[in-house]
């Protein structure tokens, strides 16, 4: 793939700028079109150091109305965004609908980098590129415009650039120990790119440019995405078919044939209450210093219990070590972008704990039932949120889901209840009465995710709540035990 590219002959230049400037026109005028058409373009520049991928965006952006584009350099990453899964800096990059994001280096090169210094195994890598593949497929399927690019240049030519940056005293911070460790490892960092393209090309294709020409290259990748645009405006947004994969999963039973007659009396309650808190609280500094993340994830009908449920699990947690966010509507800018994204940018760093009150699986339920989002969309999101988890997973997180379960006696009561009482009354608006309306559609919409994303590594736990003392108990109880089996492991893993 590289080793054998061909590099571009030399070309008239007053053609060559004639051509970039009609391309530059197309693209101006493509811009309003895909705002109108709202859909979202990604453009990645990968490259070899001194290849010019900052001066490629710069001419590809020249011309653009900078409200509508922004450029990001994810491969520069913050300490604290080390601390978030692999993909998190370009999923929380990824544009609202009608914009363009420009990346300066990306998956690829992190990924490469990384296991070539041998900071992940080859077993970490190989995961790595599958949620690569993941990542650009759940993008695609969603209606993005994803367009790949590599920009090459030899050995030799990399060295003249290198040494004409560290020679001039304003440019010379520019090259760092990494470039110049990348060139000495040339071979080998080639090898390792043309593996990773081969490995993640086949739907999402990269086009390799060369860099050593930079009109031509910057001509080439304007035509490339002038065309990948026109062909997003006259095909229209794509909307990706619902696949399923073969992922481990939990038997789960059906809602109506839980039992819901389990209680506890208020003596045992409290007993157990501060015994479970107490090691909770403990578990807390252990899986900071550890930095092991946490997610939990409620869901359950209305008025099951979630808040008060959630109050006992985050009291005697440190306040600086976890965050909880209570999920509604999505609000415009998150409307306009792939449907993870919230969640994506509210994942905890490793250490901390997050409590989602309503998640994700919001896709599966609300929006399918009450048509936010396309048959397509809800059917292929249970293999997404499935990919999703696992990639949590692989990063270290513990996840666990609770569907907070009632019936619908105790849901009128609880309902009836916060209407007559005036301190209440907040909690119930029109819209639980509406769906409560819908239970019949909405038991069989839970049945169906409950069945489909009870995985392995992120199970689904059904929470007995016609006494809310006894939810408590058994939430807790979980929680505790799964912290504790994840310390262990941790240290097992840490001592082998």
């Amino acid at each position: 793939m590289l080793k054998h590219f061909e590099m571009n002959k030399a070309e008239d230049k007053d053609a060559l700028k004639e051509e970039i400037k009609q391309l530059r026109a197309v693209l101006l005028g493509q811009q309003q079109a895909l705002l109108e058409a709202k859909l979202p373009v990604i453009v990645l520049i990968e490259g070899w150091s001194a290849a010019g991928k900052g001066s490629l965006i710069k001419e590809l952006i020249s011309e653009i109305d900078p409200r509508f584009y922004s450029v990001v350099s994810p491969a520069i990453t913050p300490e604290g965004q080390a601390r978030y899964p692999f993909l998190y800096p370009y999923m929380k990059a990824i544009p609202q609908n009608g914009k363009i994001t420009f990346m300066d280096s990306g998956w690829m090169d992190a990924a490469v980098q990384n296991f070539l210094r041998h900071e992940i195994t080859k077993e970490e890598y190989r995961r790595r590129i599958r949620q690569v593949n993941e990542f650009e497929r759940q993008l695609r399927d969603g209606g993005y415009l994803v367009l790949k690019i590599f920009l090459h240049i030899e050995k030799e030519e990399q060295f003249k650039r290198l040494q004409a940056l560290a020679e001039a005293p304003e440019t010379e911070w520019r090259v760092t120990q990494d470039d110049l460790w990348q060139h000495r490892e040339y071979r080998r960092f080639r090898e390792a790119y043309e593996e990773f393209m081969e490995k993640t090309g086949d739907l999402l294709p990269w086009h390799i440019l060369d860099g050593s020409r930079r009109k031509s290259a910057v001509r080439d990748a304007m035509r490339l995405l002038t065309d990948e645009i026109g062909r997003g405006l006259s095909q229209g947004r794509y909307v990706g078919e619902p696949f399923e994969e073969a992922f481990p999963l939990i038997e789960m039973p059906l809602l109506e044939d839980v039992d819901l007659s389990q209680t506890i009396d208020d003596k045992k309650y409290k007993k157990e209450l501060k015994k479970l808190q107490a090691r909770l609280s403990a578990l807390h500094n252990v899986i900071y210093r550890k930095k092991i993340p946490v997610i939990l994830c409620y869901e359950g009908w209305d008025a099951a219990g979630k808040g008060g449920n959630i109050r006992r699990v985050a009291y005697p947690l440190d306040p600086r070590g976890f965050d909880v966010y209570p999920i509604a509507s999505p609000l415009p800018h998150e409307l306009n972008r792939q449907y993870l994204w919230r969640f994506w940018t509210r994942l905890p760093r490793t250490g901390h704990i997050c409590i989602f009150d309503r998640t994700w699986y919001g896709r599966v339920m609300v929006e399918r039932l009450e048509g936010f989002c396309s048959e397509k969309d809800w059917q292929r999101a249970y293999n997404e949120i499935n990919e999703f988890e696992r990639m949590l997973t692989d990063w270290g997180a513990v996840v666990l889901k609770f569907w907070i379960h009632i019936d619908q006696d105790t849901q009128l009561a609880r309902f009836t209840e916060r209407q007559n009482t005036p301190e209440k009354q907040w909690k119930i608006t029109d819209e639980d009465w509406r769906n409560r309306e819908k239970w019949p559609q909405y038991e069989e919409a839970v049945n169906e995710m409950l069945q489909k994303t009870s995985t392995e590594n992120a199970p689904w736990t059904i929470i007995e709540s016609n006494d809310k003392k006894y939810a408590r108990i058994q939430t807790l109880k979980i929680i505790v035990e799964a912290l504790e089996k994840a310390c262990d492991d941790h240290f097992r893993q840490v001592v082998e």
